[in-house]
């Protein structure tokens, strides 16, 4: 026989014996087939590999002596130390990667998704149909993460502080906060979300988006599967997360100051760990916002001599600090008027200038 014939012959052979070992495991419960799956699928793949490659004379005429080839073959890929389960994990972790990859490019598109805030009919009429579908579309997605972020942020009776975070990371402020407004403006009537959260509401601008049946199309991204109580958590955490974004204003620089001034006069006696001074923590979402500047400006509305910023060893936070001997009857100290304010304010307005001869000829 020529080479090819020599194959061909091993090839057959080992067919043959492959039909009679499927025959066999056939048989069997389905337990036992189970057990012989992976060994059935690398005889397979064996078979697969001598199809479409060839051996020598001597290999094949040395695989032909023996009564089960096949069976010697997979004997010998088993014994054998193989890379096997590192491209099976490889497999894996390159699906997952893939999966990541494309989340993260899902999400990359829905950030960049211009919200969208004027009805169908006028985008309709000023040709911005493809912008309005596109932003109601993401505008549903984020009412879906929102669900999902409180289903999955809620254990022992609280929300999770992350559950806003990784929505308004996915989607961004803007649409985020839309969306909240929108849910919570059409559960006005809820009396399980706060007051002060359907007033923040009824601030955000949202048109009337009825289709040609009269539906509500705005209806279509309210947050509904969520618990009403949950969903006002996730609010005002959302609100929360938007404002630490902020600059403070120098009202809230003062209610800051104010607050500090009631925590210092509240204690009876000295409230340090050691009793010799008064001390009150700076909230820490106003240090999370303030600048140095805006720390001095907190500073100088304090009016006691001996006050100081500080940490505590065994406390968290950072603390206003005085002496006992302080007297804290004081009121905030009032912050001297702004020369260059006063300056513009009585400073006459300036006359518009003379245009120029060249610019009467243009």
């Amino acid at each position: 026989m020529n080479n090819q014939q020599l194959n061909n012959a091993l090839f057959e052979k080992m067919f043959e014996e492959q039909e009679k070992y499927r025959g066999w495991l056939l048989s069997q419960p389905p337990e036992e087939i189970l057990n012989h799956t992976y060994e059935y699928t690398v005889r397979e793949d064996i078979l697969m590999s001598m199809e479409n490659n060839d051996l020598t004379d001597a290999q094949a005429s040395a695989l032909m002596k023996s009564p089960s080839p096949l069976g010697d073959v997979f004997s010998e890929f088993e014994n054998r130390e193989t890379g096997y389960m590192d491209i099976v994990l490889n497999c894996i972790t390159d699906r997952a990667n893939s999966v990541i990859q494309t989340e993260r490019e899902q999400r990359e598109a829905l950030l960049n998704t211009p919200l969208y805030k004027y009805p169908a009919t006028y985008a309709h009429e000023h040709n911005e149909l493809e912008a309005y579908r596109a932003s109601h579309k993401a505008n549903i997605a984020c009412r879906d993460a929102i669900d999902d972020a409180i289903r999955d942020n809620y254990n022992d009776n609280r929300l999770s502080k992350e559950a806003a975070k990784q929505v308004i990371a996915d989607f961004g402020f803007d649409r985020t906060l839309y969306v909240l407004a929108n849910t919570v403006r059409e559960k006005d009537w809820d009396g399980r979300i706060d007051y002060k959260n359907k007033e923040w509401a009824r601030t955000i601008p949202i048109y009337e988006d009825n289709n040609s049946f009269g539906d509500n199309r705005n209806r279509e991204y309210i947050v509904d599967k969520s618990h009403p109580g949950l969903l006002d958590l996730f609010v005002t955490q959302a609100r929360r997360e938007y404002l630490l974004t902020q600059p403070l204003t120098k009202e809230e620089i003062r209610a800051e100051a104010a607050e500090v001034l009631r925590r210092l006069q509240s204690p009876r006696e000295p409230n340090s760990p050691n009793g010799t001074h008064f001390i009150a923590e700076v909230s820490p979402d106003f240090l999370y916002r303030a600048k140095d500047k805006d720390r001095d400006k907190l500073f100088a509305l304090l009016p006691f001599d001996s006050l100081a910023f500080s940490t505590l060893n065994d406390r968290k936070g950072i603390f206003a600090v005085i002496s006992k001997d302080e007297n804290r009857s004081q009121p905030l100290r009032e912050r001297k008027p702004s020369v260059r304010d006063k300056l513009k304010q009585t400073q006459p307005a300036k006359a518009a200038p003379v245009p120029k001869k060249k610019d009467l000829e243009r």
